[in-house]
């Protein structure tokens, strides 16, 4: 894995996220319509736990969002570039140190159907299903639950 960093993310990293998660091939298609116009924005990361993966010249490689209250990891990427280096496991270790540290005992995922596997096989359980919330969600989402004790 090539070099690379977590940090907190700060209000210029905002734009650069909402970049990364338009970009991303994970959403191209049927699932396309859940990110469309989502933006990162400078306050978000202010109010929740945004952390993300640089590499040694500081460009971003994936991040995720973990809110407090309630616990859920709100939202999780690597750019398509990174996919498979690691980075991601190692972003879900970070998060769920994070959610140690401030006390939770778990941490709730909805996630996106086609990274389910991706979750439990870093120890998350499937709790539930989400339904549809049409018109930007037509379909069942995956709720699982990652223990942190």
């Amino acid at each position: 894995m090539q070099s690379m960093t977590i940090r907190r993310a700060v209000a210029p990293d905002a734009e650069h996220l909402t970049t990364l998660i338009q970009e991303s091939s994970a959403y191209r298609g049927e699932y396309a319509s859940i990110i469309s116009g989502y933006k990162v924005t400078a306050d978000y990361i202010a109010r929740h736990r945004v952390f993300v993966a640089a590499d040694a010249v500081d460009r971003l490689l994936g991040f995720d969002a973990l809110v407090v209250e309630p616990p859920e990891l709100d939202l999780a990427f690597v750019a398509d570039s990174a996919q498979g280096t690691g980075i991601g496991r190692l972003l879900i270790e970070h998060m769920l140190g994070q959610a140690r540290q401030v006390g939770l005992t778990d941490v709730r995922v909805v996630s996106h159907p086609p990274a389910e596997e991706f979750y439990r096989r870093l120890g998350a359980e499937r709790v539930g299903t989400v339904a549809p919330s049409p018109p930007k969600v037509a379909w069942e989402r995956p709720e699982l639950r990652f223990t942190t004790v």
